[in-house]
């Protein structure tokens, strides 16, 4: 295969204790081999640090929030792309992905290439929807949507404690009684709106599974692994990749059942009381530690980033078992001048 010098974007590109992935996402695309083009970062806020990691963007630019809804993401990104022509675009964020979704068609017609599950698709693996999934064949644990406090009183009911409780879009919080489970629902409902999805605790252990699809039922490449390190909201800091017969079947029978589109990450358990695998929560796009995957020998970005340019990939070949990553929090220094040009301006060059 040639050299590639395209231009490719990728949003994401925030840090906090909940990174996003789309720092992975570029060191990955710019570890391949092929990759000689330029890397653009799409940026809410001018604090993204992605923005001034050095060897990271060659460009960036400030977006509208998804909540100013597709309309007006597709006149700035048709601003950034008279100024700077895009070849792709990578989303990386949950919140952003309906309005991207939506505006594909036109973005294609600019000479614009994404690879992303259909709005059916993204909408049946939500959050509220997943229990649902049962229907289709996937083992998810039971839960409800709940859009008041006295409805998840009346779940007591129903379901034992002790219980997960999980935002729209982010954040979950196990607990073990209705009063916690209040106290739970007002925090995340104001964070992240309603509902709030109620889900049974599982006992078991999870594994994270960062996968790329087809569309088709196909599963392109998936590196599954053990969380190692969680932070207090359970996101893994520092995890380990494994082998296991039964997940790796678990994946390819989801992915199959589903059509999936693009990247995902599956959150499973494998429940303790007979081993079998439930899938806890499915992210419909690369999670932060994707970076994983290239070590591992799978690079699975890089694979989504051709498939936005419209070039056929081939199956990823089998991952590396036993490979680990921490993750690690340092302060980095810059010059004020990209600060305020990214505020100012709503861009920066390098």
């Amino acid at each position: 295969m040639g050299s590639c010098s395209a231009t490719i974007a990728v949003t994401g590109i925030n840090a906090s204790e909940s990174p996003g992935p789309g720092v992975a996402v570029i060191r990955a695309i710019r570890k391949a081999k092929d990759f000689s083009g330029k890397m653009v970062g799409l940026s809410y806020d001018p604090l993204d640090t992605g923005i001034y990691i050095e060897g990271i963007c060659d460009s960036a630019f400030l977006i509208p929030y998804p909540s100013q809804g597709a309309k007006v993401l597709l006149r700035r990104v048709v601003e950034i792309h008279e100024q700077m022509p895009l070849d792709a675009i990578v989303p990386t964020l949950d919140a952003e992905l309906p309005a991207f979704i939506a505006i594909e068609q036109e973005l294609r017609a600019l000479g614009i290439g994404l690879f992303l599950p259909t709005a059916e698709c993204l909408k049946m693996c939500s959050k509220p929807m997943l229990t649902e999934l049962k229907e289709q064949g996937v083992a998810v644990p039971r839960g409800k949507c709940v859009a008041d406090v006295p409805s998840l009183y009346r779940l007591a009911k129903e379901f034992t404690y002790p219980l997960v409780i999980k935002g729209r879009f982010y954040e979950a919080d196990v607990v073990y009684s209705v009063v916690e489970a209040e106290r739970s629902f007002r925090r995340l409902a104001a964070k992240w709106g309603l509902p709030v999805i109620v889900q049974e605790f599982l006992p078991g252990e999870e594994y994270d599974v960062v996968a790329v699809g087809d569309g088709r039922g196909g599963l392109i490449g998936a590196v599954p692994m053990r969380k190692m390190q969680l932070t207090d909201k359970g996101k893994a800091w520092g995890g380990v990749t494994i082998s296991d017969p039964r997940l790796t079947e678990f994946v390819k029978e989801t992915m199959a059942r589903l059509k999936w589109r693009g990247p995902c990450e599956l959150e499973t358990i494998k429940s303790n009381s007979d081993g079998s695998y439930y899938l806890i929560e499915l992210n419909p796009r690369f999670p932060a530690w994707c970076f994983l995957s290239v070590a591992a020998g799978q690079n699975l970005p890089w694979y989504v980033a051709q498939l936005a340019l419209g070039k056929t990939v081939e199956k990823a070949p089998p991952y590396d078992i036993g490979v680990m990553f921490l993750r690690h929090s340092i302060d980095m220094v810059y010059p004020l001048e990209m600060f305020e040009a990214m505020t100012t301006l709503g861009e920066v060059h390098k």
